[in-house]
């Protein structure tokens, strides 16, 4: 017996840390991973071009402190998606 969320990917429920081709970078809990694109809740990004702080000084602060969710859902199109894993394995 399968449950509902089995359609959603591997990561379903997870927050993640996405890291993009492009200047963005994105720590949120993994809502579907299938499909053409990465759906995240309660999510935060960091932008090289606009954010003081680097990728990985946000990084750190966010392992360090936490987050807070400045967006409640974002869609990444995979085409832009470098790498998606476990923020606890960062």
């Amino acid at each position: 017996m399968g449950t509902f969320h089995q359609d959603k990917g591997e990561l379903h429920g997870i927050s993640v840390l996405v890291t993009t081709t492009g200047p963005e970078t994105w720590i949120g809990r993994c809502d579907t991973m299938l499909g053409d694109h990465v759906v995240l809740l309660g999510a935060d990004r960091h932008h090289a071009d606009e954010d003081q702080l680097s990728a990985e000084e946000w990084l750190r602060r966010a392992a360090q402190v936490g987050f807070h969710p400045r967006h409640d859902r974002v869609v990444v199109p995979k085409t832009l998606v470098e790498d998606v894993r476990p923020l606890a394995e960062v």
